[in-house]
């Protein structure tokens, strides 16, 4: 099966940075990952003309959400604002034709009965609309966090499941490095994981700066951190999904993972 490879660029025009990369997938953020405001648009900066210019160069557009927003917050001044950011994203991401809209799982802080964030997780998905798929992305530490570990996310996954039914898809994304950094081996993770969530969209294929079970997200190049680059290639193989590089040096991981999977 052929395998779309891309890369998460942070430029003002990540359409003209993906065909400079080879790449067939671009992720990319719409505004400051960092801050609060409301969606803006890459260049050329109406969204018809996005969705139109990507379509046309035959290359996938992701959003990935900003940072700043954890929907599970006990706190309502992180909470309430991340539904709302979260929604604005979501619009905004389907309005330029994106395939889907990345979302970290998020965390309670410490002392909270991490139920409490699954469960302001699930008002979330019962309240936001998803004009296009939302995904869940695993996250490498953090205590009281909702998709570090198989137990966290098998939680998370019972409690929005629920939640979507009829209203729009709620999907998942697996990084390789933070799944590495949170002590879930590669080599069965794909596996675990569908026994999940019966699917995996999309797969961030990071290599990692830091030791297994770290609990730290500094990703690297397939071949220059310390995960076995086949461990890598064999969770992209397994997946079955597009894969986009959050790596130092995007072209040269793109190039190296085409040589060695089918397209």
């Amino acid at each position: 099966m052929m395998v779309r490879i891309g890369a998460h660029l942070h430029d003002d025009d990540p359409l003209a940075a993906a065909q400079a990369a080879g790449a067939e997938v671009a992720q990319f953020f719409l505004g400051d990952p960092q801050g609060w405001k409301a969606p803006t648009f890459p260049v050329p900066g109406e969204p018809a003309k996005v969705r139109d210019a990507f379509a046309a160069a035959g290359i996938d557009a992701y959003v990935h959400a900003p940072y700043v927003i954890n929907v599970a917050s006990p706190n309502n001044r992180i909470r309430i604002p991340s539904r709302k950011l979260l929604e604005q994203q979501l619009a905004a991401a389907a309005s330029i034709g994106a395939k889907a809209l990345i979302v970290h799982g998020g965390h309670v802080t410490a002392g909270v009965d991490p139920e409490e964030g699954y469960d302001s997780w699930r008002k979330a998905v019962e309240r936001i609309d998803r004009p296009l798929p939302m995904l869940i992305e695993n996250t490498a530490g953090g205590d009281g966090a909702m998709a570090r570990s198989f137990d966290q996310i098998a939680r998370l996954w019972e409690v929005v499941a629920d939640a979507a039914e009829g209203g729009g898809e709620v999907g998942f994304c697996l990084d390789t490095c933070h799944a590495n950094s949170a002590g879930e081996e590669l080599d069965s993770v794909v596996d675990r994981l569908k026994a999940i969530t019966g699917r995996i969209d999309l797969v961030h294929c990071n290599n990692s700066r830091d030791e297994f079970g770290s609990g730290r997200d500094r990703h690297a190049g397939m071949e220059s951190g310390t995960i076995d680059p086949a461990l890598i290639l064999g969770v992209i193989r397994a997946a079955g999904a597009p894969a986009v590089c959050e790596t130092p040096d995007p072209a040269s991981d793109i190039r190296w993972l085409r040589d060695r999977l089918p397209g």
